[in-house]
């Protein structure tokens, strides 16, 4: 005989699949391999940095010094150092953010984030997890990629 679930039990069941996920981002921040206590965050970060790196915050476009960077050198990531963009690939892509066409080789991983009501792909530092920005499909040639990301995640260093 088939058995359904009442509303007491559908309702138990809806609430322990939303707690799951609203800490499912939490607890895979740590399967990284640079892994901090949100403490220890909270003391390496300034409150914009953090707010951006970890609570996967925006900050205001054009107000990053680094749109400004046009030296040669490496995009880090402001958490954790990790080597994630070459300013070769660097471009003014008008939208106030330091944007890319390519990351360095496995320096970021990607993520589906639905936000804003729809979906979008989230760039995040391979190394410690940090949110780095989104990427899009309306960056240049080569790769048609726009690596829209937000300058307080990022740290230079000049060749």
């Amino acid at each position: 005989m088939a058995r359904f679930m009442d509303r007491r039990q559908f309702l138990g069941a809806g609430g322990l699949a939303a707690a799951a996920l609203a800490i499912w981002p939490w607890a895979a921040a740590s399967a990284f391999p640079f892994a901090l206590s949100d403490a220890e965050w909270r003391k390496r970060l300034g409150p914009l940095a953090y707010n951006v790196l970890r609570r996967k915050a925006t900050e205001y476009p054009f107000t990053s010094p680094l749109n400004k960077e046009h030296r040669a050198g490496t995009f880090t990531c402001a958490g954790c150092d990790q080597r994630l963009f070459s300013s070769k690939t660097k471009f003014d892509s008008g939208t106030g953010w330091p944007s890319f066409w390519a990351p360095l080789p496995r320096a970021v991983a990607t993520s589906r984030d639905f936000e804003l009501g729809y979906s979008r792909t989230e760039v995040h530092c391979s190394r410690c997890g940090g949110h780095l920005g989104h990427v899009f499909d309306d960056g240049p040639k080569p790769t048609g990629k726009r690596y829209c990301m937000n300058g307080v995640a990022l740290a230079f260093v000049p060749d």
